[in-house]
């Protein structure tokens, strides 16, 4: 790829309180698909740089109202479960694994089937505007390795991790590991595996499923991979008043505690929806610097909990955002940041119209569309410690390119009416997939 440049007014939140918006920005892309500089108008060589780009043929120039956003950062999804997105959300979450999900997920031995499946996935979310994805697979081998495979060949940039669940008294005869070894051995292949083939943009995720699923012996290896290979961990965490009840009572501590006690709490550690933790729990994600994912679209249908987001944020817990297909039914992010909102003014306001005002809620919890913004991009990026999320010299050129005028689309434009801080905010709340006219990872166009 020969270095080029991208010409286009860029929104972008590297921190939560404020949206930098630079009209007219230049930005040039170095041949590994790395910002190398972003310049303003007011630039000394602004002009020049257009010119040289224009007679080299490596100019993009992206006109208005169009606009450049960072691409968007998934941190939780479940990949075997897109195809019953939308479905069987009436039921608890123990009943909905057991009934629903673990028969779909069982299914991947059959490698055609994953291979179908994780096709329509990943293309999806990449015309979406997801362009870093963090996967749980299954506990096949084999169909974890196209999932992988998939986001190498279609250029998403993703972690994958082959799902370790050996538990028998929670796991169901048909789908669990043999073994702790034989999860254990599966991950450690995935592992020199994407050490061989990811590029260097598809990772490996060690993923005990929850504590639940998984036997101590399972966990205390996978700390032990983790701490050995230097991995990225991902994981639920007190996720439901079943899951957190179950972890106290088996392991007379706290979700995080416990994870932690195996080595699976560290600056590389993504805890999936977190709704239940103590302020100490909150505590120890800090201090180890692992993140969150924060899941508002599945918290409404399995945990019957707000996650308290503005208090993490306030104590400086790092958090971005997950669709958690297919407990969230919608792949959208746009989705997920409207329900991020969404959910901590539910929060603050409270909902029983039973109870007066004044005591309805938890006050000062709200956050607003930049905070999300910032969420679903840097956020994200910051959790997984990846050079992307923002529009700055040493990032990955990972971007989207938002049409607010497309046929079809969702985004409703007035001139004269809308600020481009507007435009945004009416992306983030209403854009479709129609709105994404392109995407880039690492500089390379992967989606229109």
């Amino acid at each position: 790829m020969k270095p080029h440049l991208v010409r286009a007014t860029c929104m972008h939140a590297p921190d939560r309180h404020e949206l930098g918006i630079i009209e007219d920005a230049l930005i040039l892309i170095d041949e590994q698909g790395v910002i190398s500089r972003v310049l303003d108008r007011e630039a000394p060589d602004y002009e020049r740089v257009v010119a040289q780009a224009r007679d080299n043929d490596a100019l993009t120039e992206i006109q208005p109202p169009s606009f450049l956003i960072p691409g968007l950062v998934d941190l939780h999804v479940h990949a075997p479960q897109w195809p019953q997105l939308g479905k069987a959300l009436h039921l608890p979450l123990e009943d909905w694994l057991q009934q629903e999900t673990f028969p779909l997920e069982s299914r991947y031995s059959d490698v055609a089937f994953a291979r179908s499946t994780y096709h329509s996935l990943v293309s999806t979310l990449l015309a979406n505007g997801t362009t870093t994805a963090v996967y749980f697979a299954t506990i096949h081998d084999e169909s974890t390795r196209v999932l992988a495979d998939t986001c190498i060949g279609l250029g998403q940039r993703a972690l994958v991790g082959r799902v370790a669940m050996d538990h028998a008294e929670q796991c169901p005869d048909f789908y669990r590991d043999e073994s702790a070894d034989v999860a254990l051995r599966g991950t450690e292949d995935l592992i020199a595996y994407l050490a061989a083939e990811g590029q260097g943009r598809v990772l490996p995720a060690i993923t005990p499923r929850f504590i639940p699923s998984c036997t101590d012996e399972l966990l205390e290896g996978l700390g032990q991979l983790a701490a050995q290979h230097g991995c990225h961990v991902q994981t639920h965490c007190s996720e439901s008043d079943w899951e957190h009840t179950h972890v106290l009572t088996r392991m007379g501590c706290s979700d995080t505690e416990a994870l932690h006690g195996f080595g699976l709490v560290s600056r590389h550690s993504v805890l999936a929806h977190a709704n239940f933790l103590a302020d100490s729990d909150m505590d120890l994600i800090v201090r180890q610097g692992a993140g969150v994912a924060h899941c508002p679209l599945s918290n409404i249908y399995f945990s019957d909990a707000v996650f308290p987001l503005r208090r993490a944020l306030e104590k400086g817990m790092r958090v971005g955002l997950g669709t958690d297909i297919s407990g969230g039914p919608s792949a959208s992010l746009f989705d997920t940041c409207k329900h991020t909102v969404h959910s901590a003014r539910m929060l603050e306001l409270g909902v029983d119209p039973g109870l007066p005002a004044s005591s309805r809620g938890v006050t000062d919890s709200r956050v607003d569309f930049v905070e999300a913004f910032h969420l679903a991009t840097a956020g994200g990026a910051d959790v997984l410690d990846l050079p992307v999320g923002s529009f700055s010299a040493g990032r990955c050129f990972d971007a989207l390119h938002i049409d607010p005028d497309a046929d079809d689309g969702g985004i409703l434009r007035f001139d004269g009416l809308d600020s481009q801080a507007d435009l945004l905010q009416k992306t983030l709340y209403g854009a479709t997939r129609r709105n994404v006219a392109a995407v880039w990872v690492n500089g390379k166009p992967v989606a229109r």
